[in-house]
Protein backbone atom coordinates (compact mmCIF):
# COMPACT_ATOMS: atom_id res chain seq x y z
CA UNK A 1 0.00 0.00 0.00
CA UNK A 2 1.69 3.40 -0.75
CA UNK A 3 2.02 5.33 1.99
CA UNK A 4 1.03 9.47 1.97
CA UNK A 5 3.51 11.63 3.40
CA UNK A 6 1.54 13.96 5.12
CA UNK A 7 3.08 17.05 5.31
CA UNK A 8 0.18 19.05 6.73
CA UNK A 9 0.25 16.59 10.04
CA UNK A 10 3.55 16.65 10.44
CA UNK A 11 4.21 20.30 9.77
CA UNK A 12 1.39 20.55 13.03
CA UNK A 13 3.31 18.39 14.87
CA UNK A 14 6.46 20.84 14.47
CA UNK A 15 4.96 23.70 15.37
CA UNK A 16 3.29 22.69 18.55
CA UNK A 17 6.91 21.73 19.41
CA UNK A 18 8.26 25.04 18.50
CA UNK A 19 5.36 26.71 20.24
CA UNK A 20 6.57 24.60 23.65
CA UNK A 21 10.25 25.37 23.08
CA UNK A 22 9.26 29.35 22.38
CA UNK A 23 6.71 29.45 25.68
CA UNK A 24 9.89 28.63 27.67
CA UNK A 25 12.71 30.44 25.91
CA UNK A 26 10.57 33.39 25.95
CA UNK A 27 11.08 34.18 29.41
CA UNK A 28 14.92 33.41 29.49
CA UNK A 29 15.66 35.74 26.31
CA UNK A 30 13.02 38.24 27.53
CA UNK A 31 11.53 38.09 24.15
CA UNK A 32 9.93 36.02 21.59
CA UNK A 33 11.57 35.05 18.39
CA UNK A 34 10.88 37.91 15.59
CA UNK A 35 10.28 37.11 11.93
CA UNK A 36 9.81 40.24 9.53
CA UNK A 37 7.53 39.58 5.97
CA UNK A 38 8.11 42.04 3.61
CA UNK A 39 6.04 41.81 0.55
CA UNK A 40 5.64 44.23 -2.32
CA UNK A 41 2.92 44.63 -4.46
CA UNK A 42 -0.69 42.82 -4.43
CA UNK A 43 0.20 39.61 -5.89
CA UNK A 44 -3.27 37.54 -4.93
CA UNK A 45 -0.86 34.38 -4.45
CA UNK A 46 1.79 36.05 -2.45
CA UNK A 47 -0.56 37.76 -0.16
CA UNK A 48 -2.56 34.35 0.72
CA UNK A 49 1.23 32.77 1.73
CA UNK A 50 2.22 35.94 3.83
CA UNK A 51 -1.23 35.81 5.64
CA UNK A 52 -0.17 31.67 6.01
CA UNK A 53 2.80 32.45 7.38
CA UNK A 54 1.79 35.21 9.67
CA UNK A 55 -0.91 32.88 11.23
CA UNK A 56 1.48 30.77 11.96
CA UNK A 57 4.04 33.14 13.47
CA UNK A 58 0.78 33.67 15.47
CA UNK A 59 0.19 30.03 16.55
CA UNK A 60 3.56 29.14 17.67
CA UNK A 61 4.23 32.68 19.33
CA UNK A 62 6.45 34.15 16.82
CA UNK A 63 6.15 37.97 17.06
CA UNK A 64 5.42 39.47 13.38
CA UNK A 65 6.96 42.29 11.95
CA UNK A 66 5.65 42.56 8.34
CA UNK A 67 5.67 45.17 5.95
CA UNK A 68 3.50 45.23 3.15
CA UNK A 69 4.49 47.73 0.35
CA UNK A 70 2.87 49.19 -2.43
CA UNK A 71 4.23 47.75 -5.56
CA UNK A 72 5.34 51.20 -6.71
CA UNK A 73 7.81 51.13 -4.35
CA UNK A 74 11.35 51.85 -5.08
CA UNK A 75 14.52 49.68 -4.49
CA UNK A 76 16.11 52.05 -2.59
CA UNK A 77 13.22 51.87 0.12
CA UNK A 78 12.93 48.39 0.48
CA UNK A 79 16.99 48.06 0.61
CA UNK A 80 16.20 50.28 3.51
CA UNK A 81 13.55 48.69 5.29
CA UNK A 82 15.99 45.48 4.82
CA UNK A 83 19.23 47.35 6.63
CA UNK A 84 16.85 48.59 9.14
CA UNK A 85 15.49 44.57 10.03
CA UNK A 86 18.77 43.56 10.13
CA UNK A 87 20.13 46.28 12.59
CA UNK A 88 16.55 45.45 14.98
CA UNK A 89 17.41 43.21 17.79
CA UNK A 90 13.93 41.90 18.10
CA UNK A 91 14.44 40.45 14.87
CA UNK A 92 15.60 36.91 14.32
CA UNK A 93 14.27 36.27 10.33
CA UNK A 94 13.69 37.98 8.01
CA UNK A 95 11.77 36.56 4.69
CA UNK A 96 11.23 38.69 1.57
CA UNK A 97 8.20 37.34 -0.96
CA UNK A 98 8.43 36.51 -3.98
CA UNK A 99 8.03 37.65 -6.60
CA UNK A 100 8.62 41.08 -6.41
CA UNK A 101 7.23 43.66 -8.90
CA UNK A 102 9.82 43.49 -12.14
CA UNK A 103 11.18 47.45 -11.26
CA UNK A 104 12.62 46.00 -8.04
CA UNK A 105 16.03 43.77 -8.68
CA UNK A 106 15.64 40.73 -6.55
CA UNK A 107 18.67 39.67 -6.28
CA UNK A 108 19.97 42.79 -4.87
CA UNK A 109 17.79 42.51 -1.93
CA UNK A 110 17.85 38.84 -1.04
CA UNK A 111 21.68 39.61 -0.68
CA UNK A 112 20.68 42.47 1.11
CA UNK A 113 19.49 40.29 3.70
CA UNK A 114 21.72 39.56 6.93
CA UNK A 115 22.69 36.28 5.94
CA UNK A 116 22.32 34.69 9.78
CA UNK A 117 18.27 36.36 9.66
CA UNK A 118 18.09 35.07 6.21
CA UNK A 119 14.62 33.12 7.27
CA UNK A 120 14.56 31.84 3.52
CA UNK A 121 18.04 30.49 3.27
CA UNK A 122 18.27 31.77 0.20
CA UNK A 123 21.20 34.25 1.15
CA UNK A 124 24.71 33.09 -0.99
CA UNK A 125 26.61 32.68 2.31
CA UNK A 126 24.21 30.18 3.43
CA UNK A 127 23.81 28.47 -0.24
CA UNK A 128 27.79 28.19 0.21
CA UNK A 129 27.13 26.91 4.09
CA UNK A 130 25.07 23.89 2.42
CA UNK A 131 27.10 23.53 -0.51
CA UNK A 132 30.00 22.86 2.15
CA UNK A 133 28.16 21.23 4.63
CA UNK A 134 28.59 23.87 7.11
CA UNK A 135 25.71 25.03 9.65
CA UNK A 136 23.83 27.34 8.63
CA UNK A 137 20.23 28.39 7.56
CA UNK A 138 18.79 25.47 4.98
CA UNK A 139 16.24 26.89 2.53
CA UNK A 140 12.93 26.34 3.32
CA UNK A 141 11.06 24.00 1.05
CA UNK A 142 14.10 21.45 0.05
CA UNK A 143 14.68 20.71 4.12
CA UNK A 144 10.83 20.33 4.49
CA UNK A 145 11.54 17.70 2.21
CA UNK A 146 14.36 16.29 4.17
CA UNK A 147 11.83 16.27 6.87
CA UNK A 148 9.15 14.66 5.78
CA UNK A 149 11.56 12.04 4.72
CA UNK A 150 13.20 11.21 7.53
CA UNK A 151 9.94 11.73 10.01
CA UNK A 152 8.60 8.62 7.54
CA UNK A 153 12.16 6.79 7.66
CA UNK A 154 13.06 6.99 4.37
CA UNK A 155 16.80 6.77 3.89
CA UNK A 156 18.25 8.20 0.98
CA UNK A 157 21.99 7.03 1.95
CA UNK A 158 22.41 4.73 -0.99
CA UNK A 159 19.34 5.89 -2.88
CA UNK A 160 19.17 7.08 -6.56
CA UNK A 161 17.60 10.52 -6.61
CA UNK A 162 16.24 13.21 -9.30
CA UNK A 163 15.48 16.24 -9.15
CA UNK A 164 13.01 17.71 -11.75
CA UNK A 165 13.86 21.39 -11.68
CA UNK A 166 17.42 23.18 -11.31
CA UNK A 167 15.89 26.61 -9.41
CA UNK A 168 17.91 28.28 -7.15
CA UNK A 169 14.64 28.51 -4.75
CA UNK A 170 14.12 24.31 -4.94
CA UNK A 171 16.24 22.40 -7.37
CA UNK A 172 19.52 22.91 -6.65
CA UNK A 173 19.23 23.11 -3.04
CA UNK A 174 17.39 19.95 -2.91
CA UNK A 175 19.99 18.15 -5.23
CA UNK A 176 22.86 19.33 -2.28
CA UNK A 177 20.53 18.41 0.63
CA UNK A 178 19.84 14.88 -1.08
CA UNK A 179 23.56 14.60 -1.66
CA UNK A 180 24.33 15.73 1.73
CA UNK A 181 22.47 12.58 2.79
CA UNK A 182 24.09 10.74 0.61
CA UNK A 183 22.29 9.77 -2.20
CA UNK A 184 23.17 9.36 -5.68
CA UNK A 185 21.98 13.12 -7.50
CA UNK A 186 20.85 13.40 -10.44
CA UNK A 187 19.51 17.02 -12.09
CA UNK A 188 17.10 17.25 -14.80
CA UNK A 189 15.59 19.91 -16.09
CA UNK A 190 14.51 21.53 -19.82
CA UNK A 191 16.97 20.80 -21.61
CA UNK A 192 17.67 16.95 -20.40
CA UNK A 193 16.64 14.43 -22.98
CA UNK A 194 15.32 11.24 -22.49
CA UNK A 195 13.25 11.91 -18.70
CA UNK A 196 11.42 9.12 -18.94
CA UNK A 197 14.51 6.79 -18.78
CA UNK A 198 16.00 8.89 -16.21
CA UNK A 199 13.17 9.44 -13.84
CA UNK A 200 12.48 5.37 -14.24
CA UNK A 201 15.88 4.59 -12.77
CA UNK A 202 15.25 6.73 -9.36
CA UNK A 203 14.25 5.28 -6.03
CA UNK A 204 13.68 9.02 -5.26
CA UNK A 205 11.92 11.84 -7.53
CA UNK A 206 11.49 15.40 -6.53
CA UNK A 207 9.42 17.08 -9.18
CA UNK A 208 10.19 21.06 -8.48
CA UNK A 209 8.81 22.01 -12.38
CA UNK A 210 5.61 23.68 -12.13
CA UNK A 211 3.56 21.74 -14.75
CA UNK A 212 0.77 19.75 -14.04
CA UNK A 213 0.41 16.45 -15.29
CA UNK A 214 4.01 16.12 -15.84
CA UNK A 215 5.18 12.85 -13.97
CA UNK A 216 2.42 9.97 -15.02
CA UNK A 217 2.67 6.76 -13.97
CA UNK A 218 5.06 5.60 -16.38
CA UNK A 219 7.66 7.74 -15.56
CA UNK A 220 8.08 6.29 -12.46
CA UNK A 221 9.73 3.09 -11.10
CA UNK A 222 7.51 0.49 -9.05
CA UNK A 223 8.50 1.41 -5.28
CA UNK A 224 10.05 4.57 -5.76
CA UNK A 225 9.59 7.84 -3.40
CA UNK A 226 8.02 10.67 -5.14
CA UNK A 227 7.89 14.09 -3.82
CA UNK A 228 5.53 16.71 -5.82
CA UNK A 229 6.89 20.25 -4.82
CA UNK A 230 4.78 21.52 -8.00
CA UNK A 231 1.38 24.10 -6.92
CA UNK A 232 -0.52 24.59 -9.82
CA UNK A 233 -3.59 26.55 -10.08
CA UNK A 234 -5.64 25.01 -13.07
CA UNK A 235 -9.32 25.96 -13.70
CA UNK A 236 -12.11 23.72 -13.57
CA UNK A 237 -15.17 25.40 -14.41
CA UNK A 238 -15.20 28.90 -15.11
CA UNK A 239 -14.73 31.13 -12.07
CA UNK A 240 -13.36 27.82 -10.55
CA UNK A 241 -10.10 26.63 -9.69
CA UNK A 242 -8.03 23.83 -7.45
CA UNK A 243 -4.17 23.18 -6.25
CA UNK A 244 -2.90 20.19 -8.38
CA UNK A 245 1.37 19.36 -8.14
CA UNK A 246 3.09 17.99 -10.82
CA UNK A 247 2.22 14.42 -10.29
CA UNK A 248 -0.66 12.98 -11.60
CA UNK A 249 -1.25 11.85 -8.37
CA UNK A 250 -4.00 9.09 -8.92
CA UNK A 251 -1.70 6.93 -11.49
CA UNK A 252 1.22 7.34 -9.38
CA UNK A 253 0.13 6.64 -6.39
CA UNK A 254 -0.80 3.24 -7.61
CA UNK A 255 3.32 2.58 -8.21
CA UNK A 256 4.95 4.45 -5.95
CA UNK A 257 5.55 3.21 -2.68
CA UNK A 258 5.46 6.86 -0.73
CA UNK A 259 3.95 9.97 -2.74
CA UNK A 260 3.29 13.75 -1.48
CA UNK A 261 -0.44 15.00 -2.06
CA UNK A 262 -1.11 18.39 -3.53
CA UNK A 263 -2.29 20.46 -1.08
CA UNK A 264 -1.40 19.31 1.76
CA UNK A 265 2.39 17.49 1.25
CA UNK A 266 5.09 19.92 0.76
CA UNK A 267 3.43 23.23 1.21
CA UNK A 268 2.92 23.02 4.98
CA UNK A 269 6.43 21.91 5.70
CA UNK A 270 7.69 24.90 3.82
CA UNK A 271 6.24 27.37 6.23
CA UNK A 272 7.41 25.22 9.41
CA UNK A 273 10.58 25.55 8.25
CA UNK A 274 10.27 29.44 8.09
CA UNK A 275 9.83 29.39 11.58
CA UNK A 276 12.14 26.25 12.36
CA UNK A 277 14.66 29.13 10.50
CA UNK A 278 13.50 31.57 12.79
CA UNK A 279 14.03 30.00 16.12
CA UNK A 280 17.35 28.62 15.00
CA UNK A 281 19.13 32.21 14.65
CA UNK A 282 16.92 32.94 17.32
CA UNK A 283 18.58 30.25 19.49
CA UNK A 284 22.22 31.88 17.91
CA UNK A 285 21.33 35.14 18.78
CA UNK A 286 20.43 34.97 22.18
CA UNK A 287 23.52 33.89 24.54
CA UNK A 288 20.86 32.27 27.55
CA UNK A 289 19.07 30.31 25.08
CA UNK A 290 20.36 26.42 24.09
CA UNK A 291 22.64 26.12 20.80
CA UNK A 292 21.89 22.37 20.54
CA UNK A 293 19.34 22.67 17.28
CA UNK A 294 18.39 18.70 18.16
CA UNK A 295 15.72 20.44 20.44
CA UNK A 296 13.32 21.54 18.30
CA UNK A 297 12.36 18.53 17.20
Amino acid sequence: MTQILDGKTLAKTIQATLAEKIAGWATLAGRPPGLAVVMVGDNPASAAYVRNKERACDRVGIASFGQHLPADTTQAHVAGLLADFNADDRIDGILLQLPVPDHLDAVALLNAIDPDKDADGLHPVNLGRLLRGDAGLRSCTPFGVMQLLQAHQIDPVGKSAIVLGRSILVGKPMALMLLEANATVTIAHSRSQNLKALTQAADIVVSAIGRPGLLTADHVKPGAVVIDVGINRIETAPGQYRLVGDVDYEAVSLVASAITPVPGGVGPMTVAMLLHNTVQSYCRRVPSLPSDQSLLF
